[in-house]
């Protein structure tokens, strides 16, 4: 207790005298965003194989270069589903962390909160996919990420406080995600454990007595939050639920890629369909199932209708060879929602195409 006081009276000295080793050269937004994403932004380097992937050798492919990151990702989905968003993130003083912060706020995004960080190159992720698009390996390069020091949020509490929704990914360090649950106010805190290795990040904060609203994780995530391998069955999905449910957890939205997804609050249980798609590219889809949750939860909708649209633009995501759709509308949302034929809940593999 007596370490954390002393963080926190250090943070408050920080925030009043403006360091100069971090700074965003951005303005301050004066409209309060809806939904504040808080964690990773960085540069992804996306490998295509051309043909199946041959391991141990050279294969012929292609490459491209885009903006990534968790929360980058679920901001920019936010924005272009009319949602007003903040980013907080940490980047370089490099020329791919001025690509991000000026293509994230081209897309609407209120990129102020950000940091810019001079001792640290900005963050990449590079993926390696198949020819049909599903993700072979991937390689997270996000050591800037440890800028993100709970006393960096102190002086941006009052804007964390007043969102409806703040999206904390597992990039964040464990002391920092415990700081924000602790001073989120009446901001509702969704956990997206990004990966397995992250998602344990998690555990000591629950630990401490401090749970997000909702986790939104996968399969082997979940399985990882829970210390014991859970197989893809409703029953055992849900089971697990239980136990995140009992430590504070409300909501535990688990994807099962495309067998869809299992909702689980203390009311029950909801199994979801994917909706069948043309997959060009996977990268990106839960971010924007995560988006369109939460701009359907803005708008009014329920857990379980935010949830359906929530798989229509994860269609409409994996369709699309970039990470995020450039067109992407609530309107286009709902469309692809009433129009997509959904696999059957539990479907192994995609039908082949005609």
């Amino acid at each position: 207790m007596i370490y954390r006081e002393i963080e926190y009276l250090l943070g408050l000295l920080a925030a009043r005298s403006s360091p100069p080793r971090y700074h965003t050269g951005q303005m301050p937004s004066i409209v309060s965003p809806q939904v504040i994403a808080v964690g990773g932004a960085n540069m992804d380097l996306k490998v295509q194989t051309l043909a199946p992937a041959v391991p141990g050798t050279s294969n012929p492919g292609r490459a491209a270069q885009t903006p990534g990151g968790v929360a980058r990702n679920v901001a920019e989905n936010l924005a272009r589903l009319g949602v007003c968003v903040a980013l907080l993130s940490a980047v370089g003083t490099d020329p791919l962390g001025d690509g991000l912060l000026r293509q994230a706020a081209e897309a609407g995004v209120d990129v102020s909160p950000v940091l810019r960080v001079l001792e640290h190159a900005t963050g990449t992720y590079t993926a390696v996919l198949d020819s049909g698009g599903e993700l072979l390996i991937a390689v997270a390069a996000m050591e800037i990420m440890d800028a993100l020091i709970p006393s960096v949020l102190i002086g941006r509490e009052s804007m964390l406080c007043g969102a409806a929704y703040i999206v904390a990914d597992g990039n964040l360090p464990p002391d920092t995600l415990e700081h924000l649950l602790a001073r989120a106010g009446g901001a509702r805190v969704i956990f997206e454990p990004v990966s397995v290795p992250k998602a344990v990040r998690l555990l000591p904060v629950l630990d401490a007595g401090f749970a997000p609203w909702a986790v939104t994780p996968n399969l082997a995530e979940l399985s990882a939050l829970v210390g014991t391998e859970v197989p893809d069955e409703a029953a055992a999905i849900g089971e697990a639920a239980l136990n995140l449910h009992g430590r504070g957890v409300e909501v535990v939205w688990v994807r099962r890629g495309v067998r869809g997804s299992l909702l689980s609050t203390a009311g029950g249980t909801d199994e979801l369909p994917a909706l069948s798609a043309d997959v060009q590219d996977v990268t990106g889809a839960g971010d924007a199932m995560l988006a369109a949750f939460l701009a359907a939860l803005l708008a009014g909708e329920t857990l379980l209708d935010a949830a359906r649209e929530g798989h229509a633009a994860a269609a409409l995501t994996v369709e699309s060879a970039q990470t995020v759709v450039p067109d992407l509308t609530r309107a286009a949302v709902r469309q692809r929602l009433s129009t997509g034929l959904a696999y059957p809940v539990g479907h192994e593999t995609p039908p082949h195409s005609p």
